[in-house]
């Protein structure tokens, strides 16, 4: 986060109104509204006085003198010099009034964050970028204003985390283009019908027509407007004003003899009276439009909501909320159809009360928050790169063992020993030295098995939880404290899925994988194997000895080792079938399975330990599916940051 940005600032730049709001960086205090000439919302007009210079919103308008006069010239960037120089000067005004009122810095301690439609390709947004920064503003981005509007639907509280993170449509009716965004999993995807002319400013357009149509002095009025184009503008302006009444007041004016009506006067004896009331507005709203393809503009609306729908039928989708912006929002008729095609309760529609300031709002906020979640994760970066996250694993490696130890030892008598060992007391298996192999296999096959990846990951989730999680913890919750998120956002307080589902933490896979071989060479194999054949062979050796060297070499007193016995053993004696049970029985079987015990756990314990080189491997992929894990969570968690 560039240190020296203090306040970012939403500069909400619309076809027909602007609205500027500004928020302290370091704060999560709600963003303030900014003033032009007294005013939070301003409509969109920019003129020029041979005296004062250039003027905009309500001054450009009411000012006498003024001899260009511009309204509504947003539009997506393109060459003409004089769109270019209009929006230009627009900015430049803004920035000069803001900083005279000492209501911003300036400079590089603001960041501006200036909106466009979310339809705008990626290039027309870095084109307008560039015209803005023209206007000598130093640090300044172009935010699409459905994330705006979003972002101030989430801070304010209107949506709950939980819907936020499933699914919401943007209806942004604004005064050019209708523009629907659809919010999943916390990202925008912009939905484009290839027909963005749906704006209201259409409308005031057609009460002008009307109200000219209908006029006294239409002929002169249209060689006035010809060469005086500020008249007209003042006129269409006049035809908004009147639109705006109506809709604000719509039960007011459902009587036919009461209108809402707008003023302006063209000299002392001529004035353009637009006057509206439902019947009016009835058929305006019912009329085909040029612009709109011969459309009415209630019917493109339908059927843009309608194609919105479709489209999102068949990605499966069901949007938890409907959030309707732009000023045009407040036309009681666009929440009815919003309402109708996504009902309740599968939907909740939901206006903004403020549409006016909800982006300027919200720009504010996105601004504030790119800051900060960059600088979140900057300090989560900080984290992984560090060699924390290993070292925390390293120092726990010695209890994992442990927990381990047991139950796997425990398992392999059970599921490999016992089973071997009863196999050759029936005969099924012929010399000790097969019983070995039946060993060996035996235990490569339970390792394998369900039941043993179970432990494994079972342990592995307990030691994850119980002592990797506390640890991990301390490190973690400094960073939400500083950033005013729940703890809980970076901690795995749930523990981590004993499936090891999601991107979370496979350690039982890391550990399998890398121990099954070694474990079973060296368990079943080596002198586990000679204690079980000794404790087979106790108070019975004398006999096998005759067996293998004939009654000579014993009365020789030849000189035996006790390992030569037992291998010699192991490879040549087939001890007959119907000594078996009595060399072994179960009462046996048992007795030798206990005494074993101590010397698996001791041998696996010390395996265990000394495979460096598996838990090397276990550490690196332990810590890189944490780093992955904890990404996951970051990316949930960056969305609370105010």
């Amino acid at each position: 986060m560039s240190r020296s940005v203090l306040e970012t600032i939403g500069f909400d730049l619309g076809h027909g109104e602007t609205a500027v709001a500004k928020a302290r960086v370091e704060s999560i205090e709600p963003p303030e509204m900014l003033e032009i000439n007294n005013k939070k919302v301003q409509i969109t007009a920019i003129g020029w006085h041979p005296e004062l210079g250039y003027l905009v919103g309500e001054q450009a308008l009411i000012q006498a003198g003024v001899t260009q006069l511009k309204i509504s010239f947003k539009e997506k960037p393109n060459n003409d010099p004089n769109y270019r120089k209009t929006i230009r000067s627009f900015l430049e005004t803004y920035y000069r009034l803001l900083k005279e009122s000492k209501q911003i810095e300036g400079g590089e301690t603001s960041q501006f964050y200036v909106g466009c439609p979310s339809g705008w390709s990626i290039s027309d947004r870095e084109e307008y970028q560039k015209l803005l920064k023209e206007a000598g503003i130093t640090i300044l981005s172009v935010v699409p204003e459905s994330r705006a509007a979003f972002m101030q639907a989430k801070e304010a509280g209107k949506l709950d985390y939980d819907k936020l993170r499933l699914s919401v449509l943007i209806v942004d009716i604004g005064s050019s283009t209708t523009d629907f965004t659809l919010v999943k999993t916390l990202h925008e995807i912009p939905m484009d019908f290839g027909r963005n002319t749906l704006g209201a400013s259409l409308i005031d357009k057609a009460i002008f027509a009307q109200t000219l149509a209908k006029h006294e002095e239409k002929a002169l009025l249209e060689r006035v407007f010809e060469d005086y184009p500020h008249h007209q503008a003042r006129c269409e302006i006049a035809c908004r004003k009147a639109k705006e009444d109506y809709f604000s007041n719509e039960q007011l004016y459902s009587h036919p003899q009461t209108f809402a009506r707008g003023f302006e006067s063209i000299n002392e004896q001529i004035f353009f009276i637009p006057q509206v009331n439902r019947l009016v507005m009835e058929e305006i709203l019912t009329q085909s439009l040029v612009e709109l393809g011969q459309k009415s503009w209630i019917e493109s609306f339908r059927e843009a909501v309608n194609e919105a729908k479709e489209e999102l039928v068949k990605q499966g989708i069901v949007p938890k909320v409907v959030l309707m912006t732009g000023g045009a929002s407040r036309m009681k008729f666009t929440r009815e159809i919003c309402e109708e095609i996504f009902p309740e309760p599968e939907t909740q529609v939901r206006p903004d009360p403020e549409p006016e300031r909800c982006i300027a709002l919200g720009l504010a906020r996105v601004g504030r928050w790119d800051l900060r979640a960059a600088a979140f994760k900057e300090e989560l970066n900080q984290l992984f790169d560090s060699k924390k996250l290993n070292e925390i694993i390293e120092k726990h490696i010695p209890e994992l063992i442990e927990l381990l130890t047991k139950p796997l030892s425990e398992s392999l008598i059970e599921n490999a020993v016992k089973p071997g060992l009863r196999d050759w007391q029936k005969n099924k298996i012929r010399t000790l030295g097969d019983l070995e192999s039946s060993m060996k296999g035996g235990a490569e096959q339970w390792l394998k098995s369900d039941r043993a990846q179970e432990i494994i990951k079972d342990k592995s989730v307990t030691w994850f939880n119980s002592k990797i999680q506390p640890d991990l913890a301390q490190e973690t919750d400094p960073i939400c404290r500083k950033f005013q998120i729940p703890r809980s956002s970076l901690r795995f307080e749930e523990g981590i899925d004993p499936g090891m589902v999601n991107a979370d933490l496979s350690i039982g896979d890391a550990i399998l994988a890398d121990t099954v071989a070694f474990i079973v060479n060296v368990v079943i194999g080596g002198g586990t194997i000679g204690s079980i054949i000794a404790l087979i062979l106790t108070g019975h050796l004398t006999w096998p000895i005759v067996l293998i060297y004939g009654v000579s070499v014993l009365a020789a007193g030849v000189e035996l080792t006790r390992s030569k016995v037992q291998q010699a053993i192991k490879e040549k004696v087939d001890i007959p079938s119907w000594t078996r049970s009595s060399f072994l029985n179960d009462s046996k079987i048992d007795d030798i399975s206990e005494r074993i015990k101590p010397e698996i756990e001791e041998v696996l314990r010390k395996q265990l330990t000394e495979n460096r080189e598996a838990f090397d491997n276990l550490i690196e992929k332990v810590g890189q599916e944490l780093k992955k894990a904890l990404n996951t969570k970051a990316e949930e968690a960056v969305i609370l940051i105010q």
